[in-house]
């Protein structure tokens, strides 16, 4: 069997640790236990704990970047059915055992604003919100901006509540309601002047 790279067991590590108990109440000193590597192999690979931080934000919007993306590509073609269909990837993700709502929406609440952790949160919620809107320009709706805020919008309440609420039947309301702003928000043929 071969090993597991220091960095790998790092980042696992570290996955592991922020998720369950948050970033600010894990410090260095338990990643390098809990992972095996001499406090110097640590620093090799990450100078700092911003950039193991950094790097651990990479990893969860790889994850939760391509759940978001294989939920909407299972619901077809069209853009207006992935719209719903990626409410299916937050069904998966509030399911999921240990689970502890958005880890962007968690890291940004423990980051200062202007700090390189909290930028690339919120570089990650404007991936999404600007993939969600190229969705529903594609959707042909009358406000592709207005309807893919309002989808960002109710896609981090479903995770939110998921951590707090633990209510199974959520992620399936959030998916209806996402139906509704769809199928309300696409354009109407022009009637037929008479």
């Amino acid at each position: 069997m071969t090993p597991i790279p220091a960095r790998d067991r790092i980042l696992d590590t570290a996955f592991r640790l922020f998720y369950a108990r948050g970033i600010r109440a894990v410090g260095v000193d338990l990643i390098i236990a809990e992972s095996g590597v001499a406090k110097a192999t640590f620093y090799k690979h990450f100078p700092s704990k911003d950039d193991l931080v950094l790097a651990y934000l990479d990893r969860v919007d790889g994850i939760w970047s391509g759940q978001l993306h294989a939920a909407a590509e299972a619901a077809g073609t069209d853009p207006a059915d992935q719209l719903v269909g990626l409410f299916d990837a937050l069904g998966t993700a509030c399911r999921r055992d240990g689970y502890r709502g958005c880890a962007f929406i968690n890291a940004a609440a423990e980051a200062a604003p202007g700090t390189p952790v909290h930028e690339r949160t919120v570089a990650h919620k404007q991936a999404v919100l600007s993939w969600l809107r190229d969705l529903a320009t594609r959707a042909d709706v009358d406000d592709p901006d207005r309807l893919a805020r309002s989808l960002a919008l109710l896609l981090d309440g479903g995770l939110a509540d998921g951590a707090l609420a633990a209510d199974p039947a959520a992620p399936r309301a959030a998916q209806d309601a996402a139906r509704v702003l769809v199928a309300t928000s696409r354009r109407r043929p022009a009637s037929a002047a008479g």
